[in-house]
């Protein structure tokens, strides 16, 4: 039986067997007490030894960090915190873990540490909690795609196009790097790498979604997206996961509606389903803030998610808000670090989360953005300067799903691929799906390790991944 099973059970005096590792062992000549975990729940189980009933050589073996085969009667716990707890009968160990070189010992650590031995990190109830959580919100979004009728499309990650049009990708190319071929120009000869062409890893699946959706009429992606953009903050990844529905027949409102009830299922799968780890992540969030002001601590983690759940999203055109930021205080008293001096401007962090957190006291969606800061493929308004796009901004990280409806019109999408520079002939199968049977159609990409810090409240990106990609790291 695992840990969370032994915890929950109704029974007592039953004999059960358990594995796991040590977390902690305590006690004296006549009794020890082991606190083992097997990465069930955040919790562990109690294991009491009779010191006179097990050797003394075996229980040496017994350290943080070793795995262990305990045979015992499960018992009612005469300690607090727990329910159960298990007389061991036999303690057998599977794999010692030297006490001299073992990192991860019972004593707080730094997250900085622990990213050094992200292998082992899991061990700690901090990654325990955010990896199980991680694991349920992958559940529930194919849960909640799969009952709505959604298919999953499993989109390439190799791709000679740029969905972005940034260019900041990587390259995969078999071609020798000390001598690759070369045309008379001196540029390099991609027709004699293995694909035929300058080929990359994708920085998103929505351009093939949107040939999916033209067919299927409902899909979604979720899989890993590549960005060589040197970005070390907290915020960044070279390698993360992506959320990406792409629906036919939908308009911008549409879009928006899709995406306001899939964030709230999610938060409230996670509420009902990994409540031990969420108050774990909070107490320690709460113990990590006590020192703060009461204006700069965070909301509390839980209460955050249910403040999700009890707004209906503020619905906002990038004019309004553009017009609310510039007559904020913050603005007119030089407390952005980035001032909001007009329209036309790209938001910021600290803008997204003003209107969220001060001005609307609720999620925002924001709509309406001018086309010149938006992709190409976004559907042209009627007024000519602005795109149906949708932002959605979350309290404590701003944007956290970035979509729009697509421009479906086939003259338009040429036109304006041309005014960014994007070769239309080498889109030619992206352009086909305006040139045969067009019709509207909306979607938007979730990043899925933005969505996993605002559920689990930690406060930098690579705590939420397990083998975090970033510039100059690349271990494990």
């Amino acid at each position: 039986m695992s840990v969370k099973e032994l915890l929950q059970s109704t029974d007592c005096g039953i004999e059960v067997e358990v594995k796991g590792w040590v977390r902690t062992k305590r006690g004296n000549k006549q009794v020890n007490f082991i606190a083992l975990n097997d990465g069930s729940t955040i919790n562990n189980i109690q294991v009491v030894v009779d010191m006179e009933k097990t050797p003394e050589e075996v229980m040496k073996k017994v350290t943080t960090g070793a795995a262990v085969h305990v045979k015992g009667v499960l018992v009612e716990s005469t300690g607090s915190g727990q329910a159960r707890e298990i007389q061991a009968s036999e303690v057998i160990v599977m794999g010692e873990a030297d006490p001299d070189k073992y990192p991860i010992q019972p004593k707080k650590h730094s997250l900085e540490f622990l990213r050094e031995v992200a292998h082992l990190r899991f061990r700690t109830n901090i990654f325990g909690a955010v990896f199980r959580i991680r694991h349920a919100m992958a559940y529930a979004i194919h849960k909640y795609f799969n009952d709505h009728g959604f298919y999953y499309l499993h989109t390439p990650l190799i791709t000679a196009s740029d969905c972005e049009g940034a260019g900041e990708m990587f390259r995969v190319t078999t071609l020798d790097p000390k001598n690759p071929p070369l045309l008379e120009d001196g540029s390099v000869d991609f027709r004699q790498d293995f694909f035929g062409k300058s080929t990359n890893l994708t920085v998103s699946g929505q351009l093939e979604g949107e040939l999916g959706a033209m067919s299927l009429g409902r899909i979604y992606t979720f899989g890993p997206t590549f960005r060589a953009e040197n970005s070390n903050t907290t915020r960044h990844l070279s390698e993360f996961w992506m959320i990406e529905p792409e629906v036919a027949f939908y308009d911008i409102n549409d879009n928006m509606d899709l995406a306001e009830d899939f964030l709230k299922y999610l938060i409230r799968y996670a509420l009902d389903n990994c409540m031990d780890d969420l108050q774990f992540l909070s107490k320690r969030l709460q113990e990590e803030e006590k020192d703060k002001k009461a204006e700069d601590r965070s909301m509390e983690l839980i209460e955050k998610l249910q403040f999700v759940l009890t707004h209906d999203f503020e619905r906002v055109t990038y004019t309004e808000a553009i017009d609310i930021l510039m007559n904020s205080k913050p603005n007119k008293n030089g407390k952005f670090q980035y001032p909001v001096t007009g329209w036309g401007v790209d938001l910021q962090s600290e803008h997204e989360r003003y209107l969220v957190e001060k001005h609307f006291k609720k999620p925002v969606i924001l709509t309406g953005y001018p086309k010149e800061i938006k992709a190409f493929y976004m559907k042209q308004n009627p007024d000519g300067k602005t795109v149906a796009a949708m932002d959605v901004l979350f309290p404590q990280i701003g944007e956290i799903i970035g979509g729009s409806q697509r421009e479906e019109n086939y003259d338009k999408l040429v036109t304006r691929m041309q005014e960014v520079g994007i070769p239309v002939s080498s889109m030619w199968w992206y352009l086909d799906t305006r040139r045969f049977g067009s019709a509207e159609h909306s979607g938007f990409g979730l990043g899925f390790e933005r969505l996993l810090l605002f559920v689990t409240g930690m406060g930098n990106i690579r705590d939420v991944i397990p083998f975090p990609r970033a510039p100059k790291n690349a271990e494990f």
